[in-house]
């Protein structure tokens, strides 16, 4: 055998195993979940936030400290309430797009079985300033001017969990 027939040879069985390697890693990157197939994971404390009834993300207090505060002081006792809208909440976790203006936001707190129900126009509206607040316990409530809740007994204590469902 020629020097130019083993250079070929070895040449060639190079190139099958680099396509032999190149194509099981094609194939373990088809059937490996990509993150957006991946299963949301939360970490202890989170409030899930619910999409169709499908887990989409979580987030917990200490997650909101980039975004802006807003605050308004309460009719019933003049208190201010500071926090961060709802509307920015979610879009950390949600594209705008995917919400249109009679989209469920539903704001729960299992705890206390209290729930509020908003559209996603009222959330998204900032006159409405419906935003998280922390209460003296470190959990959050939800509170807004809008007037169903602007005083204290409508308030949503101890937020556990947000579903929202598109129409």
């Amino acid at each position: 055998m020629s020097q130019r027939t083993r250079i070929l040879i070895a040449v060639l069985i190079l190139v099958v195993l680099v396509g032999a390697i190149l194509g099981i890693d094609a194939l373990r990157r088809r059937s490996s979940p990509t993150p957006a197939d991946a299963p949301v994971v939360l970490e202890a404390g989170s409030i899930p936030i619910y999409v169709n009834g499908t887990l989409a993300a979580g987030f917990t207090p200490d997650d909101l400290a980039e975004l802006e505060q807003v605050s308004f002081v309460d009719a019933e006792e003049g208190k201010t309430q500071e926090g961060w809208l709802l509307r920015d909440v979610l879009l950390l976790h949600l594209a705008q797009r995917d919400l249109d203006p009679d989209t469920l936001v539903t704001v729960i707190s299992t705890s206390r079985d209290k729930s509020a129900q908003l559209t996603w126009a009222e959330v998204d509206d900032p006159a409405n300033s419906v935003m998280f607040d922390l209460s003296g316990r470190g959990t959050l409530k939800l509170v807004s001017l809008l007037e169903r809740l602007d005083v204290r007994d409508e308030w949503i204590q101890d937020v556990d969990k947000i579903e929202v469902v598109n129409q």
